[in-house]
């Protein structure tokens, strides 16, 4: 196991009712700026709950962060929160609006002088401080609700760019399963696919004795495996719900990567498919992720054959064969909970691979994954295997 430095200060209210305790939660004197989405919270009535729980603030509102939130669309934001002086930020929603208010979080404190988008071409590290901010979380997949991370778009240019920094976690996260009650099933598959994703990043690399972080992860994977199908069929059934938006966050808290190698090519090239296709970033994950793992086979030997036998109970067969069936298990999950697992699925060609290597070249990714050998290309062969 490596050396690992892991601090979590999110606090978690977590079950029905707990935007009982969202006022306690934000200092009497703040000057809060809600974020949110379209108008899925105001539907449900969860803007409202918001709202009538800050009821004595000073709250003003920002509305219409759009999945894969656009840098355009959060400096509009931005300037709100530095004309109005704004001192809390409050997302409620999904990951989206997560990772947008965390961009405004650090925008608005940002040098002054500087294209925030510094803050993507930097990866965070030049972030010295962030409007403090919580969460309201309605769709449990990214994890936001408790990392320091976030991924921007850009659209005049075609980029989607991550971000890391302490700064921006969240101070606490409001997490009630009833809220994901009413989510279409295409977010709530996304979501499943998501957490189930972030947890591979993490584990399917090679090992290092980490015996904790290992059975965490199986654990997590297993109870998405699951739970999964179920939230599709029985939308309401609060047990269900609960353990899938518990298994998003533990995906990526920190928990499950620290003192363990981490992959995330997947993301990578599943970034580039959302910026210049407008897929969901879910359905690139599943896009991509068989077809790496069928590339990075020898490499990722070891932890394949152990996630076919914990994750599958894959024991018979050649090592190949094994590998073979539980890349094909992790593509039936994936296409049982609706989420295709081939870029002709969502009527895709392969012909902008070339468009999409000059992409990841242009942002820096030609040596990616955990031992920094998917060059650009490895990258092609993966995007191919893909189509």
């Amino acid at each position: 196991m490596f050396n690992f430095d892991l601090h979590t200060t999110t606090r978690i209210l977590f079950g029905k009712d707990a935007i009982s305790g969202l006022r306690a939660q934000i200092p009497a004197d703040a000057r809060v700026l809600v974020t949110y989405g379209g108008g899925s919270v105001k539907k449900t009535g969860v803007l409202d709950q918001v709202l009538n729980a800050l009821s004595g603030l000073n709250v003003l509102e920002f509305g219409g962060i759009e999945p894969n939130p656009s840098y355009e669309t959060l400096m509009n934001a931005v300037k709100i929160a530095r004309e109005e002086k704004v001192t809390f930020l409050l997302a409620v929603g999904g990951g989206s609006v997560l990772d947008g208010t965390k961009f405004i979080a650090a925008a608005a404190q940002y040098a002054e002088g500087v294209d925030p988008w510094e803050i993507l071409q930097t990866g965070g590290s030049k972030i010295q401080s962030a409007i403090p901010m919580g969460s309201v979380l309605t769709l449990p997949a990214t994890g936001s609700e408790t990392n320091m991370g976030a991924v921007i778009s850009r659209k005049t240019t075609g980029d989607k760019q991550a971000f890391m920094n302490p700064h921006v976690r969240p101070v606490f996260a409001i997490l009630d399963p009833v809220y994901t009650y009413t989510l279409p099933p295409r977010q709530v598959a996304n979501g499943v696919v998501d957490a189930f994703v972030h947890t591979i990043e993490q584990y399917v690399t090679y090992p290092v004795n980490a015996k904790i972080q290992d059975r965490f992860a199986e654990g997590i994977l297993l109870t998405l495996i699951e739970e999964g199908p179920k939230a599709l069929k029985e939308p309401e059934n609060y047990d269900v719900r609960a353990n899938v938006m518990w298994a998003a966050t533990q995906a990526l808290n920190g928990l499950i990567g620290s003192g363990v190698p981490q992959d995330w090519a997947t993301h990578m090239l599943g970034h580039e498919l959302t910026a210049m296709h407008g897929l969901d970033h879910a359905q690139t994950l599943a896009v991509i992720l068989p077809a790496l793992w069928n590339e990075k086979r020898d490499t990722k030997r070891a932890k394949l054959l152990q996630y076919a036998e914990r994750v599958w109970n894959i024991t018979e067969g050649s090592e190949d064969a094994r590998i073979d069936a539980a890349i094909a298990a992790t593509r039936e999950f994936f296409e049982a909970m609706g989420v295709p697992t081939h870029l002709s699925g969502y009527g895709l060609d392969g012909s902008t691979i070339p468009a999409l290597l000059a992409k990841l070249d242009e942002h820096g990714m030609t040596q990616i994954g955990e031992n920094q050998d998917i060059t650009l290309d490895v990258s092609r062969r993966i995007y191919e295997a893909a189509r």
